[in-house]
């Protein structure tokens, strides 16, 4: 179980070492940063790594915008990654694509970048959001990204997104068996949207486990909040202590 560092980002901004610690004492193994940690130095880098190894937690991936994964970003990427100990670089942010010759242009550029990372053990990967679930021309644009980009592209499945257009995230993952190699668990409600806590909202839960781990090939989880009626760091706890009441 991880956590997307996003979802603790008023802390982030304050301090970035502490909050690394803080969540690393609330039983999160794996600590997912998002675009901002493209931008620090070197040095900070390696001081998050170090952390990291001190404290027994991981960086299994990042989140990023589609710079980084183009051919001018994608060698500082890898690095910083590296350094991290991540080895998976995620587009979670497309930039504009607004029809599916857009989608079918960015599964082209994601197919690229999948080849150069594979070549140093490394994947690319998508974060999905509510509109590639939505029909554009008959098609849905997260099918057109799964089925343009190869097998070792990770579709990192954001379930609350396809939950809150009505789609079945149960049926999405038994389409794209192997693919779903982590999973953001927001959740989403008819009354509060992104702001429940995991577990009150409208997802089936286990029956997105039960598919994620047979058939979906799921490595790590990622908690994910938008920010909910408590504090960042109250809500990052929450989400995890029901996490593991519904594990055990």
């Amino acid at each position: 179980m991880g956590l997307e560092m996003y979802s603790v980002r008023g802390e982030m901004t304050k301090d970035l070492m502490a909050t690394t610690t803080a969540v690393a004492k609330m039983g999160y193994k794996v600590l997912e940063y998002y675009s901002p940690y493209y931008n620090w130095s070197l040095d900070q880098v390696k001081a998050v790594r170090k952390l990291m190894d001190d404290l027994g937690v991981q960086c299994l991936s990042t989140h990023n915008g589609a710079a980084n994964l183009a051919p001018a970003g994608i060698q500082k990427a890898i690095e910083y990654n590296q350094i991290l100990g991540s080895k998976t670089i995620i587009c979670a942010s497309p930039g504009r694509v607004t029809t599916l010759a857009d989608y079918e242009a960015l599964a082209g550029r994601f197919t690229e970048a999948s080849a150069t990372l594979k070549a140093v053990g490394m994947r690319a990967g998508y974060h999905n959001h509510q509109y590639e679930f939505r029909m554009m021309e008959g098609k849905r644009p997260i099918d057109i990204l799964s089925a343009g980009t190869p097998a070792d592209f990770t579709m990192q499945f954001d379930v609350g997104t396809c939950v809150e257009v009505g789609q079945d995230p149960v049926a999405y993952i038994k389409a794209n068996p192997g693919r779903i190699r982590s999973a953001h668990l927001k959740d989403w409600g008819k009354t509060d949207g992104y702001h429940v806590l995991f577990g009150e909202g409208d997802v089936p839960w286990k029956a997105v486990f039960a598919a994620a781990e047979s058939v979906g090939g799921i490595e790590y989880y990622i908690m994910e909040q938008e920010g909910s009626r408590f504090s960042e760091f109250e809500t990052a706890e929450r989400c995890i202590a029901t996490f593991k009441k519904m594990q055990a």
